[in-house]
């Protein structure tokens, strides 16, 4: 990999384990947003830098005529999972909640089966699944049992990483010749419209602190605009399935910033799990090399 692609990769890398960091702060229920109206203001936000990119590329009325596809994804991608993950966050660490979307490339592995790829029963695959699921048993367990986290919101976090991993399986199927900048940017149009009642709504009535703003204010422009347009940078240097690869950087990030800056606590079930589901993870998304 070029320096260049070395540069993008650990970029991609924090600017995605930074936000599980940035939601904590700005769900907080006594002086934050909730989480509907975070994730209207942070994919608005993400649009606003998206959409000159797609049209500098000319490949937004493309993403735009395939709107059905787009739109699905945006409910996998976008709408469902960062609503869940929002809210899971009230009640969890901000690292737990990285560590959990680990777990992507485990079900990404699970679905490409199911769609007829065959290299899915290859041994080491097949090793990684079973790992990266007894890494989640362990996080899941004993954080559960230990009383440390809310079992209800691991479970939306899980829910949230099985509609990431087939989210992009699908609309890359159904629109292959469109660019991933393109469809974001239509897709986090569509989330903040789906969510801009909501967000009128529940507008607080309390003192917003600068906290939360400042953490919404880095949802948006880092880890949602910059970071989609870095990671399809990063893409086309290098590909698709090796850039997936920064999700094992992600959850290293997202569990370092979580200690040091919120201090939240190393638990057993992080130090235990974390080890098992990033190995998994790599070997289950790793394709045998063909001679």
């Amino acid at each position: 990999m070029s320096r260049r692609g070395w540069f993008l990769f650990i970029l991609v890398g924090f600017l995605w384990g930074v936000p599980y960091l940035f939601i904590k702060i700005a769900v907080d229920p006594e002086n934050g947003f909730s989480p509907a109206i975070v994730v209207c203001l942070r994919t608005a936000i993400g649009a606003v830098i998206l959409i000159p990119l797609a049209i500098k590329q000319r490949q937004l009325g493309s993403a735009v005529r395939g709107y059905k596809y787009v739109a699905f994804y945006a409910l996998l991608e976008m709408i469902g999972p960062w609503i869940l993950i929002g809210t899971a966050e009230q009640k969890i660490s901000s690292g737990l909640a990285g560590l959990l979307v680990a777990s992507v490339p485990i079900w990404a592995t699970i679905f490409a089966s199911m769609r007829g790829d065959k290299t899915v029963w290859h041994h080491k695959r097949l090793i990684g699944i079973v790992i990266g699921f007894i890494g989640l048993i362990a996080v899941v367990g004993i954080e559960s049992i230990s009383g440390d986290a809310d079992p209800l919101s691991i479970a939306m976090v899980l829910v949230a990483s099985i509609g990431y991993s087939y989210a992009v399986m699908m609309v890359q199927g159904a629109l292959p010749g469109v660019s991933g900048i393109a469809i974001n940017a239509v897709a986090m149009t569509m989330t903040a419209l789906f969510y801009l009642p909501w967000t009128i709504v529940q507008w607080p009535t309390h003192q917003i602190s600068d906290g939360a703003i400042r953490a919404i204010l880095g949802l948006g422009i880092l880890s949602t605009g910059a970071a989609f347009a870095a990671f399809f940078t990063l893409a086309s240097i290098i590909g698709v399935a090796r850039g997936s690869l920064v999700t094992y950087l992600n959850t290293a990030f997202a569990v370092v910033l979580g200690v040091v800056i919120l201090k939240e606590p190393l638990t057993v079930g992080i130090i235990l799990g974390l080890p098992l589901v990033l190995i998994g993870s790599y070997f289950a998304s790793r394709k045998p090399v063909t001679a």
